[in-house]
């Protein structure tokens, strides 16, 4: 198996959590090793996951940056990004993470982020599941970095809002014609079912609404005192949801 699983969706909607719960219930089915790819420069999935990022992607674009010429002669460019980035990977058990960081500088990075897709299309060949958490909104999307992606989660609040940026997500990867092997809704912090007008304006996006998550105490409670979410006890609500889900993907992968 080779699963890649990225999340989109506006910003504080749960991809974070949503993304590390994502690893924990991959990771009890034995699917291992993954490859946990943290693309919001203001996210914590290296919390969720009980992990310290000591370099990121972004910190190497700016060290190229600062100094073309600290690459060794002996070696290309490309090799040398590479070796950084590989250095940059933080090991756990069953789990890497790769943080992107924050782009600083004014220049254009094209150069960068292509390499970057060639990386994680590369690195992502060695592990049994890929899951990306984007940034907030659709940047990693449009610049194309995720590389192909088999399943595309659209991270939603049950809300007006929520509906219209899912439509807006999904016109962008059809305008775009990303290389996606199938997009699904997931709502989070859902109580219930959606009333009869709101159901409607998600239906715009053409998207099955694969799971609800519902709102879960716990999750508050760990984001105040900064603990993983593999800390959770197994009757969670989250946790279960999000195991349901993995279910459902897995029965629905052919990857």
């Amino acid at each position: 198996m080779n699963l890649r699983i990225a999340l989109a969706g506006k910003g504080g909607t749960g991809k974070t959590t949503i993304a590390a719960l994502l690893c924990r219930s991959l990771q009890a089915r034995k699917i291992k090793p993954i490859l946990a790819v943290d693309a919001d420069p203001n996210s914590c999935l290296a919390d969720k996951l009980g992990l310290n990022v000591e370099r990121t992607v972004g910190a190497i674009r700016e060290e190229l940056r600062a100094n073309p010429n600290a690459k060794p002669a002996a070696i290309s460019k490309n090799e040398w990004i590479e070796r950084q980035i590989n250095e940059s990977l933080v090991e756990a058990q069953g789990l890497d993470l790769l943080a992107m960081g924050r782009q600083e500088g004014p220049d254009c990075y094209c150069f960068i982020n292509n390499l970057l897709r060639e990386y994680l299309g590369k690195i992502g060949r060695q592990y049994q599941a890929v899951v990306i958490d984007n940034e907030a909104g659709l940047e990693h999307l449009s610049r194309r970095t995720d590389g192909r992606v088999d399943i595309m989660l659209v991270i939603c609040q049950p809300t007006l809002s929520g509906a219209k940026t899912a439509v807006r997500i999904m016109e962008l990867v059809r305008t775009l014609q990303l290389d996606i092997g199938g997009c699904h809704l997931v709502m989070n912090q859902c109580e219930g079912r959606l009333s009869a007008d709101l159901a409607a304006q998600f239906e715009r996006t053409g998207l099955e609404n694969l799971a609800m998550i519902p709102a879960d105490p716990a999750i508050a409670d760990y984001d105040v005192s900064g603990r993983s979410v593999n800390d959770l006890p197994a009757n969670s609500p989250a946790v279960a949801a999000v195991d349901d889900l993995v279910a459902k993907l897995l029965e629905r992968s052919t990857v």
